[in-house]
C-alpha cells in the first residue's frame, strides 16, 4: 500500500487524508455547480458541505475510537492521528445529517431538495475516498487466495473491498445523477441513495476482515445499514404513492 503520497521537508501529504478531501472538494463544486438548476443558492450549498466535512469527521472519528476504546486508552494521543485512518463512515453520516438539519433549517432550505441534490455527489466523493482507504491499507477484507484477491503489506493477500466499495459507490453516483434530473418527487433521490447504499453495505460487511459480529453474526455498520434501509424503503414507498394519488386526480 502507498500511505504517504510525498514528503516535502516537515510536510507530509498522506494518500488517505489527500483522497478523502479531494473527495469532498469535489463533490462539493459539483454540486454547487448544479443548484442553480433546482433553485438553489451556490454558496448556501457550499456552506451546508462545509458543516457536513467538519461535522461528519469529528462523528466518524468519534464513532471509530467508541467501537476501539481499547486500543485507544493504551495511546490516546493516537485518537487526534486522523492521517492514518481510521473512521467510521456511519458514524459521520450520522453527525453530519443532524448538523445540516440545524443549518437547512436555519439558511430557510428545502429540506427534501437540497438532499437530493447532496446524494449523487456524496457517493461520488465516498467513492474516491475509499480509493485513499485502499492505499492507506484500512477497511481491508478477508484472506483469499486466487487471482481476484491483493497482497497487502503484512504478505496476506485480501479481498480489495475498498476497490469493490468505490466501484459500487461510482455506480451509485452515475444512477444517481441521471435520476435527479429525471425525479418524480421531492426526497427520490435521497431515498434512492440511502436505499441502495445500505443494501450495499450490507453485503459488502460480509467481505470486510477488520469488522467484527456484535449481534446474530453482524457487525455493527450491518445492523446500522439493516435499519437505514427498512426505514428509507418504507419512507420511499410511501411517498411514491403519496405522488402516484396526487397525479391520478
Amino acid at each position: 500500500m502507498h500511505p504517504i503520497i510525498a514528503k516535502f521537508g516537515p510536510l507530509t501529504i498522506y494518500s488517505y487524508g489527500l483522497l478523502v478531501a479531494a473527495g469532498f472538494i469535489i463533490g462539493a463544486l459539483l454540486a454547487a455547480r448544479h443548484a442553480p438548476k433546482m433553485g438553489l443558492l451556490p454558496d448556501r450549498i457550499i456552506n451546508l458541505v462545509l458543516i457536513i466535512l467538519v461535522s461528519g469527521i469529528l462523528g466518524s472519528r468519534t464513532f471509530y475510537v467508541l467501537l476501539n476504546i481499547k486500543d485507544y486508552l493504551a495511546d490516546p494521543v493516537e485518537i487526534v492521528m486522523l492521517t492514518r485512518g481510521g473512521l467510521v463512515f456511519y458514524g459521520g453520516a450520522i453527525s453530519a445529517f443532524c448538523a445540516a438539519l440545524i443549518y437547512i433549517k436555519k439558511a430557510g432550505l428545502p429540506f427534501m431538495d437540497t438532499f437530493d441534490l447532496l446524494a449523487p455527489f456524496i457517493a461520488l466523493g465516498h467513492a474516491i475516498g475509499r480509493i485513499g482507504c485502499f492505499l492507506n491499507g484500512c477497511c481491508y477484507g478477508k484472506p483469499i487466495s486466487g487471482w481476484f484477491g491483493i497482497a497487502f503489506e503484512n504478505g496476506i493477500t485480501r479481498v480489495p473491498t475498498q476497490i469493490y466499495s468505490s466501484l459500487l459507490l461510482l455506480c451509485l453516483f452515475v444512477f444517481l445523477r441521471n435520476r435527479l434530473d429525471k425525479r418524480n418527487f421531492a426526497g427520490q433521490v435521497f431515498y434512492l441513495y440511502l436505499i441502495f447504499y445500505s443494501a450495499g453495505r450490507i453485503l459488502m460487511e460480509f467481505l470486510r476482515g477488520d469488522n467484527q459480529a456484535v449481534f446474530l453474526n453482524l457487525t455493527f455498520s450491518q445492523l446500522v445499514s439493516l435499519a437505514i434501509f427498512i426505514i428509507s424503503l418504507a419512507g420511499y414507498i410511501i411517498k411514491r404513492g403519496i405522488w402516484t394519488r396526487t397525479r391520478l386526480q
